[in-house]
């Protein structure tokens, strides 16, 4: 089998789409689109711009996997230029709705249906048992040091839903501050999207030996830090970020993200009925949950309808 990732350069997407390749047992061929402003801007309604058409040139491979609205033109392109031989699988919800792909992989908060989509509660991510093991047999030596219980901060940022304000910044940095000053081992880090004011506040808040703060100088520790956390708290605006902390076996804490957050709460109320999360109300407790991670079902789901897809036809 032969599988080929369109992507569209944002790290959340390519996790996804490297998650269900890797889950399917494949090491693919990614090939990134870099539109131009005016394809982009139109995507996914606008044709495939000519400059990437290397992402949907021969050889065809077996099946497409992409995501982001910016990669939708590319994967209509290579279903018509395979003739109709690749196999393509979108995640997430696609603005020009259900036929963008053969497959199509949203997430339950986003309410889609339809006879080709599939909708597990999760989006698909790239933490596996194998690799939280390897992680806590070598943990990164700046998490090593710190005592325990050490609590990962995962932190996120502004996005099209909300912006983090002074009020939304002090709250985490006081979240920061507090579980330092009780004694524990607090290691944080940052998204591309987190404000410049929080970053400088955590960084001042989480100073050695106890606190950690990624700062974006070295090998990124994120997955160590989810590794060896004995508590996660992350924020909302992030359903990829939830759904990477839900993979592991820490009890996780969500901080609501600022702004409008209709799917985000239908996605936080779901997880939290089946136990994976808390809401997080200042203190932490001691409780037990069992991982969820959506990834193994998200690539049998696109083996089964790959395998419908090839079977002779009557």
């Amino acid at each position: 089998m032969t599988i080929r990732i369109l992507s569209d350069g944002r790290a959340g997407h390519e996790a996804q789409t490297l998650g269900v390749a890797e889950a399917l047992g494949a090491a693919p061929d990614i090939r990134c689109v870099a539109p131009r402003a005016i394809y982009a801007a139109l995507a996914p309604f606008a044709p495939a711009d000519p400059r990437d058409s290397f992402t949907h040139a021969p050889p065809y491979p077996d099946i497409a996997i992409a995501a982001g609205r910016r990669t939708i033109p590319a994967l209509t392109r290579l279903k018509r230029d395979s003739a109709g031989r690749t196999f393509t699988v979108y995640l997430n919800k696609p603005a020009n709705g259900p036929g963008a792909a053969d497959l199509i992989v949203a997430p339950r908060h986003d309410r889609l249906r339809a006879a080709n989509v599939f909708s597990p509660l999760t989006p698909a991510n790239r933490i596996t048992p194998e690799r939280l093991a390897a992680a806590r047999a070598a943990p990164d030596p700046r998490i090593a040091v710190l005592r325990r219980p050490r609590i990962a901060l995962i932190v996120g940022g502004d996005s099209r839903h909300g912006a983090y304000g002074a009020a939304h910044i002090a709250e985490l940095a006081h979240v920061a501050a507090s579980l330092l000053a009780s004694g524990r081992g607090v290691m944080a880090t940052a998204s591309r999207r987190t404000p410049t004011a929080l970053r400088e506040r955590l960084r001042r808040a989480l100073i050695a030996p106890s606190g950690f703060f990624w700062d974006g100088e070295g090998e990124n520790p994120y997955l160590s830090m989810l590794a060896n956390a004995d508590a996660i708290i992350v924020t909302g605006d992030s359903v990829n970020m939830v759904g990477e902390a839900i993979a592991t076996a820490a009890p996780v804490y969500v901080v609501p993200p600022p702004g409008r957050r209709g799917k985000i709460d239908a996605y936080l109320t779901a997880l939290a009925e089946v136990g994976a999360v808390r809401i997080w109300s200042g203190a932490l407790a001691d409780w037990r949950r069992t991982p969820l991670n959506a990834t193994p079902d998200i690539a049998r789901a696109v083996a089964q309808a790959y395998s419908a897809f090839t079977a002779p036809r009557r």
